[in-house]
């Protein structure tokens, strides 16, 4: 069935530029065994025989992921649903028929996922997934600077001082030098 596109979707097609987000967004598209999961989720799910009826079960997983790999609360996706094209493009909402989800709704569904304890099972399907692409997610790195001191008149071979050189303040204290930066995944070690 064809429709006409809204404002969104046009400003959209007129971008040239691909942004990270949504390169990244594209991947997970394709990585994530998207019927997998609904079909675990799915018999837990309700079915909308009374009342108004539920936002659609895929919507809710995409929405659930969006908030997990960008660390966002509640509220704060809320805002970013309406915020970002790419996140809305993602989660397949369009703001010309419908509204994003409430930050009461996306609490619920978080819930629902917690109380049938599918949330393990979410990730490590995803965790499969990527490792049978050979990729891995990582959660989070921890960076270390440590300062390496020189007195100040230190110059190089062309007589001025190294651009990466500079004073920095640790603490209450200034120090010249430059710093020499270690990253280290958190898992890893």
């Amino acid at each position: 069935m064809k429709r006409q596109i809204g404002f969104a979707e046009a400003e959209i097609a007129g971008k040239k530029r691909v942004t990270r987000r949504q390169r990244f967004l594209a991947e997970m598209e394709q990585i994530v065994p998207w019927q997998r999961l609904l079909s675990a989720i799915e018999p837990h799910y309700p079915k909308g025989t009374r009342g108004r009826p539920p936002i659609g079960l895929e919507r809710m997983l995409r929405i659930y992921f969006l908030q997990q790999w960008y660390g966002l609360s509640d509220q704060g996706l809320e805002d970013a649903l309406y915020d970002s094209i790419a996140l809305r493009a993602f989660a397949g909402i369009d703001l010309a028929v419908e509204n994003v989800p409430d930050a009461t709704t996306l609490l619920k569904f978080r819930r629902l996922l917690i109380e049938h304890e599918l949330t393990r099972k979410l990730f490590d399907e995803i965790g499969i997934s990527l490792c049978e692409r050979g990729l891995m997610m990582k959660e989070g790195t921890l960076v270390d600077a440590t300062i390496i001191e020189a007195p100040p008149s230190t110059k190089n071979a062309g007589k001025s001082r190294d651009p990466e050189m500079h004073q920095t303040k640790k603490g209450n204290e200034w120090h010249f030098g430059m710093k020499a930066h270690v990253g280290v995944d958190a898992d890893s070690g």
